[in-house]
């Protein structure tokens, strides 16, 4: 009994003592305070290490790590210690009695201190984690999240592994409560989820962000990241990361700002007041960056939205650090150069000069971009095209992919003196059948313009480029005449551009679209508004369909959709079968959304609905509203340039149009100095057309002094002729009212048009506006007047005119031949005879 009793307590001595024991050097780990501590508490007890140990120890590696700049870490250093292979070795031994969680965390940490993944640990690690969720032993959430997140950096997008993982969150998503681990869990498995999943996890991520209100930036990049992966443009979810990324600007380096903007471009959302975030955030640091990752990211980013002084500086700058720039690094300035439309020559020099080592290092599709990049900024280096040209053509020779072979061949065309030749077209006429519309685009237009050139020099290849056009025609018109998905089409078109396009395939894409209208539904009559518009095409059919899908389903479609739907009709001046409930129902539920929008697309909105003659009293006292312009006006310096232009104009359009139809309302009008400097800045408006037209007017009224040409009107319209008749019709004498003749100086600059109108006309005169409408007065396929022509014409009414317009197909027909033809039509028109 005594010797049992002696034996006992031995065994408690000395499992006390092994408990003290291990928790003091669990506890003198978690103290360590430099990664060299760690080891030698490792070379100290290896004979003592435990499975918790081992994972503590790997742990504290990388939190240390993890503390220090990235620059100033020392992963090599840890990698290559003998005690972390020791370390490595007890994990790969005592991996089967770790908790779940220390093995995740273990594979984390060695992953984060870059041990290959072909490793032995790591493979070890990943395969017992695997077995477990095999066996049913399902990780806690955090750990599940952790361990999908060390599979995608080891890039098993589609490993088995992930697909179980994707199976385990489709069963527990709805008790997900953390958008941490949904977010990581969302971007680790979305190759390998269907597009129903996809819609459930984007609902749940969109619910946990309303009801958290607050979440780490970090969050907010892999949600979008996970809707890049499927090219996806989810308003509601895209428009809650920007708000988190607006209210997190201060943690913002230029590294997050570069990825965000990279990836909203990809996305095609913006946000003006990001901009302004990140303008201001960025030009406080413009001098802080010296090495040339950092600056590229800085330039790429900033220089776009930058005022002239950053902007010299950035260039500058630049110039300087250029031989130390990547092959990759020149490739983001050129194309950060065109986007700011920056032809600086010696920064350009620099960049020729520094491409022509990198050359070699590109592939197919970078040489491509390049080659673009160059011709549009005008780069005059004849030896750097001439090897560009070397490179593509032998690209083109093995290039056995239909878009890599017609990128080449576009951007070949587009080379200074480049004269087609036979290898292009037979490649070409080999990848025809392979060719979407886009690519069969590319190759027509790269043939016509060669056609073109050589019509103009050379003259030996105009047959062979007029039988390719033939067959690529014949191709185009079979691809439209077999599609049956209306999706795909719109996928198809979206991105095709040019004339042959225009010319040959667009009224045959309308007629497909209509061959396909029954799958018109709300989630694609964006994609057909876009396309409709882009091509001025009104056909009733499809607009009709448009508008009475976007009623039914008005809650399912984003604002911002709404008002691309409201801007096709508004702009090609269509009015739907239920044209009143259409609108109604579109301008009830803008209004009552309009926080959502940014001031810009506030603008636009109003004036595309003015053009409609719609005036929703809150959009436009929100509008012409001190604070709100203020915030136009900074916002306008972060937009792009096109962009600022077009929201200014229409800003001026909008105020000119309140003005006018809705004076209850009492808006000023402002835009006197903006509309002077418009005239002032634009070219002489007396053209051949015009002179000769005026000179046939003279005849009809009698003489010079009875027609005024190019006249300005109140509000700065501008008319091309202006001629007054009395109450019997017969013309008044400019002269005799003591109203000045217009020379070409005071067209372009007047102060005396509210005077010219505060003079009283003799009793029954008018006022008569002869206006030439060209082409782009009417939609493509109708004599029907565009939205911006009928408010014009109902705006110069309400001003006092009668306004006569002359098309441009009744002028230019063949009825209209002869002088005294256009003499009589013109006769006509102006004295009302039927």
């Amino acid at each position: 009994m005594l010797c049992l009793r002696q034996v006992s307590l031995f065994m408690v001595r000395h499992y006390q003592a092994r408990t003290l024991s291990s928790d003091l050097l669990l506890s003198q780990i978690n103290s360590c305070m430099h990664e060299d501590e760690v080891f030698s508490l490792i070379g100290k007890n290896k004979v003592r290490l435990s499975e918790k140990h081992v994972g503590i120890a790997l742990n504290m590696l990388w939190q240390l790590q993890k503390k220090r700049p990235l620059l100033l870490r020392t992963s090599d250093y840890i990698r290559n210690h003998s005690q972390f292979l020791t370390l490595c070795v007890l994990a790969e031994n005592k991996v089967e009695h770790m908790e779940d969680e220390v093995i995740v965390d273990i594979l984390y940490s060695i992953l984060r201190l870059n041990v290959e993944g072909h490793d032995s640990l790591v493979e070890v690690l990943v395969t017992e984690a695997w077995k477990r969720l095999d066996r049913q032993v399902l990780l806690s959430l955090p750990a599940l999240s952790k361990f999908s997140l060390c599979l995608h950096k080891q890039q098993r997008h589609l490993s088995p592994v992930i697909g179980k993982v994707a199976h385990i969150v489709d069963m527990k998503l709805d008790s997900i409560q953390d958008i941490r681990v949904l977010s990581v869990l969302m971007i680790s498995i979305s190759d390998v989820i269907s597009q129903s999943f996809r819609d459930r996890l984007l609902h749940k991520a969109e619910q946990l962000l309303e009801e958290k209100g607050e979440a780490h930036f970090n969050y907010a990049k892999r949600i979008l990241q996970f809707l890049q992966n499927f090219k996806l443009t989810y308003h509601p979810l895209l428009e809650k990361c920007n708000r988190i990324f607006i209210k997190s600007a201060s943690c913002l380096d230029v590294h997050n700002i570069n990825l965000i903007f990279g990836l909203y471009e990809q996305l095609g959302f913006d946000s003006a007041e990001f901009r302004l975030v990140a303008k201001r955030l960025l030009s406080e640091t413009v001098d802080d960056y010296y090495d040339p990752e950092t600056f590229v990211k800085l330039f790429c980013t900033l220089g776009p939205m930058a005022g002239s002084k950053v902007r010299e500086r950035l260039l500058l700058t630049a110039v300087h650090m250029a031989e130390e720039f990547t092959s990759h690094q020149v490739l983001l300035i050129l194309r950060t150069m065109q986007k700011m439309k920056c032809r600086n020559s010696h920064l350009l020099k620099k960049m020729a000069s520094v491409l022509h080592k990198h050359l070699d290092s590109y592939h197919v599709l970078q040489l491509v971009k390049l080659t673009q990049y160059l011709v549009v900024l005008r780069c005059h280096d004849l030896d750097l095209f001439a090897r560009l040209k070397m490179l593509l053509f032998g690209f083109l020779i093995s290039s056995v992919i239909p878009a890599d072979t017609t990128a080449i061949i576009r951007v070949l065309s587009m080379l200074p003196s480049c004269q087609v030749e036979k290898v292009i077209i037979n490649k070409a006429a080999a990848v025809l059948p392979q060719c979407r519309l886009h690519h069969l685009n590319c190759i027509a237009t790269a043939l016509v313009k060669w056609n073109h050139y050589d019509q103009l020099h050379w003259r030996n290849s105009s047959e062979l480029c007029v039988e390719l056009l033939q067959k690529l025609n014949c191709s185009g018109f079979q691809r439209l005449q077999k599609a049956s998905n209306l999706n795909l089409l719109l996928e198809e078109v979206t991105h095709v551009n040019g004339e042959w396009f225009e010319e040959v395939l667009s009224e045959e894409t309308v007629a497909t679209c209509q061959r396909l209208i029954d799958q018109i539904t709300w989630a694609n009559v964006l994609q057909l508004s876009h396309f409709l518009m882009k091509r001025s095409y009104r056909c009733p059919s499809l607009l009709d369909r448009i508008a009475s899908v976007t009623v039914e389903n008005i809650d399912k479609i984003h604002p911002s959709e709404i008002c691309s739907i409201l801007f096709l009709f508004s702009a090609l001046n269509y009015d739907p079968p239920a044209n009143e409930q259409f609108f109604k129902s579109c301008i009830q539920y803008l209004t009552s959304n309009l926080s959502r929008f940014e001031t810009h697309h506030l603008v636009l909105l109003g004036h595309a609905l003015a053009v409609a003659g719609y005036f929703p009293p809150v959009l436009i006292t929100r509008i012409f509203n001190i604070s709100f312009l203020s915030q136009l006006d900074a916002q306008l310096e972060v937009l792009p340039d096109t962009l600022n232009k077009r929201v200014c104009s229409h800003l001026m359009k909008l105020n000119r149009a309140v003005c006018l139809e809705c004076p209850e309302l009492h808006i000023p009008w402002f835009h006197e100095h903006y509309c002077q400097q418009v005239f002032h800045n634009s070219s002489s408006r007396i053209n051949p057309l015009r002179q000769h037209v005026h000179r046939i007017l003279t005849e009809i009224l009698g003489g010079s002094h009875y027609a005024r040409i190019a006249v300005l009107t109140p509000y700065y319209y501008e008319i091309d002729f202006e001629c007054i008749l009395d109450k019997n019709k017969k013309p008044l004498s400019y002269m005799a009212l003591d109203m000045p003749l217009d020379d070409v100086e005071r067209i372009r600059f007047r102060h005396d048009i509210k005077d010219d109108w505060r003079m009283v006309l003799p009793p029954g005169a008018q006022r008569i506006a002869l206006e030439f409408l060209d082409a782009k007065a009417f939609s493509k396929d109708s004599h029907h007047l565009k939205g911006e022509s009928a408010v014009r014409k109902r705006h110069l009414e309400m001003l006092g005119y009668r306004v006569v317009q002359i098309p441009h197909f009744e002028w230019n027909s063949m009825v209209l031949s002869t002088k005294d033809e256009q003499l009589e039509y013109l006769r006509k028109h102006l004295y009302g005879i039927q």
